[in-house]
């Protein structure tokens, strides 16, 4: 079959791989129909290089049609429509039973002090094969894929796999209360699912902050109001200013480590990726930092007593935080991976819904074949051609 596969910062590459097979009693075999890229993909593409090998195949947005299964797996059969989730869970260890699915005990991995498998996703995260491929093996399937009718476009369910029940936790954990205003750092895929989430969950106000126009722009489309932060000299400052001075309720950091705007992270980013990979493995573990700039602003710009949820991915070690300054102002913090199978059946309605509340159909750019992947993820990366979000078509 063909697969994205990893071999160096910037370098990835459609080539031919062995088929996936089915090899335990619990796995699956899904033909992919659509796969999309991540703004986490970027973060391999670039800053987490060290924890891959090339040949490393990517993707943890699949969703297609089953072809073979285990023979433990028995709410699926070959013929089934799923949608894959990034994370892989049992179901039913001590983490699942409390529905904490990306710390699931069965799969996490132990050897790296890490949560639950994900697909596509370094050796930090059990080096299991990703779905930017035309064929996906899938473990624990007699849990994690969920059904999903025979018939109605892929796009409409293919964000369930991980961006749209990633932004629903992020604005639940976000918890703002009913008429209360929201922030969203970052108009990316997730950020824009969390501002319309936001609204759909009852914020009475919600302001989305970025520096791309389209991303921008699409966000207005759906009654977000905007902020050019290229164009601010104080993002806090503005915000508390308003939100009846006292800056808004919740915020959300919908970006993560490799934030603009912050040169000595960078800096330190890119030297830890020119060390031999072991050497990069351990600095990063040690002493990794990240760009921090979204995560200080929305600390300085919530309320005090609100929320700040981080939903962009972070991967510092020795990361300073304004910890005085969080005491002072009874900051709260949620954050994590996001646990996907909590949220879907929330979700799923909304999704049948002929209205689209959430507007799925309005989020994808570019569709273009799985060949044309490279090229894709270039693209992404520099925001070149209006990407906001990029689905692959094997």
């Amino acid at each position: 079959m063909k697969a994205l596969t990893w071999h160096g910062k910037r370098d990835v590459r459609v080539e031919k791989v062995p088929d996936p097979k089915i090899e335990e009693p619990t796995d699956a075999v899904v033909r992919i129909t659509s796969t999309a890229i991540c703004g986490s993909d970027l973060h391999l593409y670039e800053v987490l290089g060290p924890y891959l090998k090339p040949g490393d195949i990517l993707g943890h947005e699949p969703m297609g049609v089953v072809e073979e299964v285990g023979l433990d797996v028995t709410r699926l059969k070959p013929g089934d429509r799923v949608v894959v989730p990034f994370n892989i869970a049992c179901g039913s260890c001590w983490m699942c039973d409390r529905q904490l699915y990306a710390q699931c005990e069965t799969t996490q991995a132990t050897s790296q002090a890490k949560g639950a498998a994900l697909f596509g996703y370094t050796s930090l995260y059990g080096s299991v094969p990703g779905g930017q491929a035309e064929y996906l093996r899938v473990p624990q399937a007699h849990f994690g894929p969920i059904k999903i009718p025979e018939t109605g476009a892929d796009e409409r369910f293919l964000y369930l796999s991980d961006i749209l029940p990633t932004a629903w936790q992020a604005v639940r954990y976000a918890d703002t209360p009913p008429g209360g205003t929201l922030a969203v750092f970052g108009l990316g895929p997730v950020g824009q699912f969390c501002a319309r989430i936001g609204r759909h969950l009852g914020a009475d106000r919600v302001i989305g902050l970025d520096l791309v126009p389209e991303r921008l722009e699409m966000a207005r489309r759906h009654g977000i109001e905007t902020l050019d932060v290229s164009q601010l000299d104080d993002v806090p400052g503005t915000l508390i200013d308003l939100v009846d001075g006292r800056g808004p309720d919740a915020v959300i950091d919908a970006v993560g480590m490799e934030a603009h705007g912050a040169p000595l992270g960078r800096i330190a980013q890119t030297a830890a990726g020119l060390l031999p990979g072991t050497l990069a493995r351990a600095m990063t573990d040690r002493a990794g930092v990240d760009r921090l700039v979204v995560l200080t602003a929305a600390l300085k710009a919530v309320r005090r007593g609100g929320t700040v949820s981080v939903t962009g991915v972070y991967g510092g070690e020795v990361d300073p935080m304004p910890l005085m300054e969080m005491f002072d102002r009874g900051i709260q913090l949620r954050m994590g991976q996001c646990h996907v199978r909590r949220w879907t059946d929330e979700i799923m309605p909304l999704l049948a819904d002929d209205d689209d509340p959430l507007g799925v159909a309005d989020l994808r750019t570019h569709r273009v074949p799985l060949t044309e992947a490279p090229q894709a993820y270039e693209m992404f990366q520099k925001k070149r051609d209006g990407c906001v979000k990029v689905v692959l078509v094997p």
